[in-house]
Parts: C-alpha cells; sequence; structure tokens
C-alpha cells in the first residue's frame, strides 16, 4: 500500500530496513560518533564523582528538550524551581518533570533485566506530563505544519496496531545481533521508528530524546545518561523534522542517520569541553572558597553549588549540611566575596553560582 500523509500509516515497516548500513559516508560520519562518544565516556570514568555534574546537565537537556515542543522558560524561573521544589509556571512544571522522567527511565530500566520495554516508556511519559498517559487510543491524530497547518503525516492509529509496532521496536531494541547494524546506526534507525509510530496523545518528542540515552546507558557506550542530542536538534530543527520526513516518504535512511551521528559526534564534543570548563571552574572555585571560609570550608558545600546553581537557606538545611543561622552565614560570606551572587526574589534571597550558569548557558 503506497503511503498517502493524510492517511494513518498503519502499514509502517518494522525495523531494520534493507539498505547498506556501510555505505562511505555513513561509514566516516560512524567514525567519528564512535570515537567523540567513547572518549566523553572515558572522561566520565576519570571523574572523582560523575554524579556531581548529571543533575545540572540533565536539566539542560530538560529545558532544551522542552523547548524543541515550544516549552520555554527562563534559567531563573528553572533554577529556582529546581531548589525550591515548586514550579512557579507551567513551563518550569514540565521542564523539571523531563529531567525527573530520565531518572525514572533509568531506574525502571534496570530493575527489568536492562531492557527497554514499552511500559518503560509509558512510565517515562507519564512522569513527563504527570498523568496516567497510555498509548494512543482517540482516532484523528495528525502532525501538521505549524506555519500553514497542512497534514505533514499521520501515524498509525488504534490501539491494536499501535502495540503491535511497540513490540516490534521493542524487540529490535533489545535483540543482540552480531549481523545488525553498529549501535549508534542503531539508535538512528529506533528514534525514527519511535517517532514514526507516535504511540502517546503527547510527550513523544521529549520521550524519543530520553530513549536515546536510556539505549546509550544500556549499551554501555556511556556509563550515565549525559548526551543531549536536545540543543542540536534545535538548531537543525528544520533539517531533524525534513529528513523524518523523508525517511517516511522517500526511504531516504542515509541522509537521516549521518544527521544522527553527526549529533552524536557534535554533541559529544560540546559535553566534554564543558565538562572541562566547569572541572577548571570548580578548581578556581574551591581555591576562592579556602581562602573565604578558612576553618569552616565544607567540601560538600562545594558539590552542592555544582549540583544545584541556586541555592538558599531552607536548602542547605534540608540537605543536611548545616543548621539553618550557619547556613545563613555560609551564604552570606560567599556572596560578600563575590562567589555566589545573591538574587532576592520576595522574601527570599538566592544564591547564585552565577559563573556556572553563564558557562551552562554558553
Amino acid at each position: 500500500m503506497a503511503y498517502h500523509r493524510e492517511e494513518p500509516y498503519n502499514d509502517l515497516p518494522d525495523l531494520p530496513p534493507a539498505i547498506n548500513f556501510y555505505q562511505p559516508e555513513i561509514v566516516r560520519a560512524l567514525a567519528a560518533a564512535t570515537r567523540y562518544l567513547g572518549e566523553l565516556n572515558g572522561l566520565c570514568a576519570t571523574l572523582p564523582d560523575p554524579l556531581l555534574l548529571l543533575n545540572t546537565l540533565v536539566l539542560q537537556e530538560s529545558r532544551d528538550s522542552s523547548a524543541i515542543e515550544n516549552i520555554v522558560t527562563t534559567q531563573d524561573e528553572l533554577y529556582r524551581a529546581s531548589v525550591d521544589g515548586v514550579p512557579t509556571n507551567t513551563a518550569a512544571k514540565e521542564v523539571l518533570s523531563y529531567r525527573e522522567a530520565t531518572y525514572t527511565g533509568i531506574a525502571r530500566m534496570r530493575t527489568r533485566h536492562n531492557l527497554i520495554l514499552t511500559n518503560t516508556l509509558i512510565e517515562v511519559v507519564q512522569t513527563i506530563k504527570n498523568n496516567q498517559s497510555a498509548i494512543r487510543q482517540t482516532p484523528g491524530t495528525t502532525l501538521r505544519s505549524s506555519g500553514s497547518g497542512d497534514v505533514m503525516y499521520t501515524p498509525p492509529t488504534g490501539e491494536t496496531v499501535i502495540r503491535q509496532k511497540m513490540a516490534a521496536l521493542e524487540q529490535f531494541i533489545n535483540e543482540d545481533s552480531e549481523d545488525g547494524p553498529d549501535t549508534l546506526i542503531k539508535l538512528a534507525l529506533m528514534h525514527y521508528q519511535f517517532e514514526a509510530i507516535h504511540p502517546f496523545s503527547d510527550g513523544n518528542g521529549r520521550t524519543g530524546r530520553i530513549m536515546i540515552n536510556l539505549y546509550l546507558v544500556q549499551q554501555q557506550r556511556l556509563s550515565q545518561p549525559i548526551l543531549y542530542l536536545s540543543r542540536y536538534i534545535n538548531i537543525y530543527r528544520s533539517t531533524y523534522y525534513k529528513l523524518l520526513r523523508s525517511v517516511t516518504e522517500d526511504e531516504n535512511w542515509t541522509e537521516w542517520i549521518i544527521f544522527m551521528l553527526n549529533a552524536i559526534a557534535d554533541t559529544s564534543r560540546l559535553t566534554m569541553s564543558k565538562i572541562r570548563r566547569i572541572l577548571v571552574l570548580m578548581g578556581e572555585v574551591k581555591k576562592e572558597m579556602a581562602h573565604t571560609m578558612q576553618t569552616s570550608h565544607n567540601p560538600e558545600l562545594l558539590r552542592l553549588m555544582f549540583a544545584q546553581p541556586y541555592l538558599k537557606v531552607d536548602f542547605l538545611v534540608k540537605s543536611g549540611l548545616v543548621h539553618r543561622q550557619t547556613a545563613s552565614t555560609y551564604l552570606k560570606k560567599l556572596a560578600a566575596a563575590g562567589i555566589l551572587t545573591p538574587n532576592p526574589v520576595g522574601r527570599t534571597t538566592y544564591y547564585v553560582n552565577q559563573r556556572l550558569i553563564d558557562l551552562l548557558a554558553d
């Protein structure tokens, strides 16, 4: 049956497609992606505390990924919401939910024999949307151009059909075949397939991007979920959607695979650069804090400043680091020394690691 964009694509073929995965241009892109991703994973292995950077990197990805869906929040709103635990607006709430969904996906995968299951992805989207989202049942779902409103794609319809497509994708993701494509090529295939199935009423894009990190951790290409492609996809958004359509309409897998491999290489380089700059900044701040705090210098406070760029007295108290009076004294000392920047909002003063914020946003 021929594909028509205004008709449900219930004949979406299962993976893998019958193409040559080792065309010269794919091989070149694969070599670069493999190299830089390996270097990123190696860098993470040398960190004394890999989890230290995870919170800030995941939060940045959460913001970038949500922005693709036109869910936009400012850095200030986001980091205040993160330290408060109570988002000030809907956008900040969805961004924080994305971060929580990443942690949920990793935890569920590890408790399910390291498998990425349909139910895992359902729990991910439920966490993103903070509701009881399930496989799409209502017919009539179409993806339209934001400009003209024209139908660009109609995903498969009918819960039974969608579950069959997801079952086949689940098998493809988790099977270990020596004859299959390289892991990173496979990642490009499965990301397309998930977006083409479009199994949920909302949250498919964000769930699909979280699935990328789940897969890299599952395949031991990364020890922690720290490769975030949303920035790259945001920059090349029109190309991303054009190539998704090109696979559907013309079976143009080659350009799509190369695009995703380039995204992995570029993002790996950027992430390595960012981690190294964060480590340099931590070293500088450590020296400044030792000079400022003298005998009251606390290494755990330094860790908190880089895991949570916005701090406040209550947060230090709840973390169990110090009592309230001591927390207030510490933060005021660091602000007086220019290490943290005070940011009063209403009756609360936030103490901001502004240099880290600027580095993350660069």
